[in-house]
């Protein structure tokens, strides 16, 4: 059976990727705001408000959690490409995903803000040379992180969250 927290499974990186791993990583991210669009596509406010998991947060919330997420992770690769590994600020995601704005906005709000967001980002990863990939910066909790891996992470990051919404949509026949 599998675990709906990790609907695809845990991330896990093996060290740099290959130019075929990479091209899919890259690939991943630019269709994300895609690939949530379609999955949330046609749900009422109802269902748009069931937890993907016993305990866990609403879809809503998940819509809203992408862009908070991966705007996170565009500063990082900014700083990361001006800085020498600067150390980050972390953020309480669940504590985010509480805030009124994430339980209670239309979905759209953040659908259009992941959309100009991807674009954006896409218009930066599509250029990098070799030696950007290498760069990093350091989480506090995670110590160093290069931009391979942390590329390789939002590939999957993006994957996981739609599968909460498309596993979902499967179990229960919408």
């Amino acid at each position: 059976m599998v675990d709906p927290r990790y609907p695809i499974g845990k991330f896990s990186y093996s060290g740099p990727p290959t130019a075929e791993e990479r091209k899919k990583y890259l690939d991943d991210v630019e269709q994300t705001p895609a690939r949530l669009r379609e999955a949330l596509s046609g749900l009422s406010e109802e269902r748009l408000n069931t937890p993907y998991r016993e305990g866990g947060w609403t879809l809503r919330q998940v819509a809203h959690h992408l862009p908070d997420s991966h705007m996170n992770s565009y500063i990082r690769f900014k700083l990361a490409l001006t800085e020498d590994e600067p150390t980050i600020k972390p953020y309480s995601e669940n504590v985010w995903a509480e805030l009124p704005e994430a339980k209670n906005a239309s979905v759209e709000v953040s659908l259009a803000l992941l959309d100009s967001l991807h674009r954006r980002w896409m218009l930066m990863l599509r250029e990098f040379g070799e030696a950007d990939w290498k760069r990093t910066f350091r989480h506090p909790e995670l110590g160093a992180m290069s931009l391979e891996k942390t590329l390789a992470l939002y590939s999957w990051h993006g994957r996981h969250h739609v599968a909460h919404v498309t596993s979902l949509r499967e179990k229960m026949g919408w």
